[in-house]
């Protein structure tokens, strides 16, 4: 502590001396490994459900069209989409009779229907030469022409000659790639919106922590507010960044033992998937430098309501429409994914809490790197200045005091009081 009391020391110097101290203290505490381990929960239960949840959805969506013809006329139906369905690639829907209709001598498909018996999507009356499909509007127009088709092949003496199409792939197009330019910057915004609500807390946590045991005072005691403000930004920062890093490892251990039993595309699909449009070295280094970013503007907020809030219920209070205000201009980044160089967009990029999303939306779909810089030294002067303002706001409303001299000489009569001891 007697290198933060030194009169010497600079803000830069003040800032790493507490960021150090900050880092070293959440990053060997027992509470960070049960921070690391918390977030492993939610992912395994959610896919868990995912997986529960898409067997239900696909058994649930498995789609038949009854047939409600005479026997030889439902065999031919049955034979013909047979017959077709390699050809119709899926659009072909799986026919089987209905067995109420033969057992019932003036069966009533549209009754039938109406009173919800069976899984059927639509039923198929009439004859071959006059099919008439009974279902809802939807299901009418999704299988009325594969009806017609199949009746037709049903009704012919003999197989429908269908051509034989020759195909030429090309590696990709323009739409294709744009395409999967913009799903990389879905994606990437959402991931970086997900680390910052999750690891931005832990600035605030930390200061709240700090106000009850009165360490804060101290520090303010001894080097501008300022500095504390900035050096705990960047202390919690380097602690997400290792956070980060476990995850990562961790995630890419498991893709490297399972990956074979979790999709069925192999890693050179992966490798020739087009990457953003800015490369993915650049996208990358942009993802890190966008993230630091929105993760010390997110902080710097939390600061504030630190410095605003005088209990742990007042904090959590003040921290929710914080929370909230960052979920609607992550969706006002979002929006604006398809829309570069419009006024919305332009938004986007100029407010500071959306800006980040903003501009790595645009390194994956626009090339250009010159934009990013100005957008970067944008960012970091709202970083100054709401760091500048919280530590304004801690002094006068928490430390009660208008000036860093009269705070440093309360500390120096409260430890003289106690013995010289800190």
């Amino acid at each position: 502590m007697t290198d933060m009391t030194s009169p010497r020391l600079s803000r830069l110097e003040a800032a790493w001396v507490v960021a150090r101290r900050d880092f070293v203290a959440v990053l060997f505490s027992r509470a960070f490994l049960f921070f690391l381990i918390g977030p492993l929960f939610p992912v395994l239960v959610g896919g868990l459900a995912g997986s529960i949840g898409g067997q239900v959805s696909r058994d649930a969506a498995a789609i038949e069209v009854g047939l409600a013809m005479s026997a030889s006329d439902n065999e031919a139906m049955i034979a013909a989409a047979q017959r077709l369905t390699p050809l119709m690639r899926g659009a072909a829907p799986a026919m089987r009779a209905v067995p109420e209709a033969a057992e019932t001598a003036n069966f009533d498909a549209r009754a039938f229907m109406e009173q919800r018996r069976g899984n059927y999507a639509a039923i198929v009356t009439g004859t071959l030469d006059a099919p008439k499909v009974i279902g809802t509007g939807g299901q009418i127009r999704r299988w009325q022409g594969a009806v017609e088709l199949i009746a037709a092949e049903a009704r012919a003496p003999t197989p429908i000659a269908v051509p034989e199409v020759t195909a030429e792939v090309v590696a990709s197009s323009a739409a294709s790639d744009r395409a999967s330019r913009v799903r990389t910057a879905q994606a990437a915004q959402m991931v970086m919106f997900l680390l910052t609500m999750l690891l931005a807390g832990m600035v605030l946590s930390n200061l709240a922590e700090e106000k009850g045991n009165k360490i804060i005072e101290i520090l303010a005691a001894a080097i501008p507010m300022d500095a504390v403000f900035m050096g705990k930004l960047f202390a919690m920062l380097g602690v997400s960044f290792v956070g980060i890093a476990v995850w990562g490892a961790l995630g890419w251990g498991f893709w490297s033992v399972a990956s074979d039993a979790i999709v069925t595309v192999t890693r050179t699909d992966f490798a020739n998937l087009p990457g953003p449009a800015t490369g993915w070295p650049a996208f990358l280094a942009l993802a890190i430098v966008y993230f630091a970013m929105a993760y010390l503007l997110l902080g710097s907020l939390f600061l504030t309501i630190g410095a605003l809030a005088n209990t742990v219920r007042e904090v959590q209070t003040l921290s929710m429409p914080v929370t909230m205000l960052q979920l609607m201009v992550f969706f006002l980044a979002a929006a604006t994914l398809t829309d570069a160089g419009s006024g919305l967009e332009l938004l986007a990029v100029a407010f500071p809490l959306s800006s980040p999303f903003a501009m790595l939306a645009r390194a994956a779909i626009e090339p250009e790197l010159w934009v990013h810089a100005g957008a970067l030294a944008w960012q970091a002067l709202w970083v100054g200045l709401l760091v500048k303002g919280g530590s304004v706001l801690f002094r006068k409303r928490v430390l009660k005091s208008g000036g860093a001299g009269r705070t440093r000489r309360r500390w120096l009569r409260r430890r003289k009081a106690a013995g010289g001891a800190l």
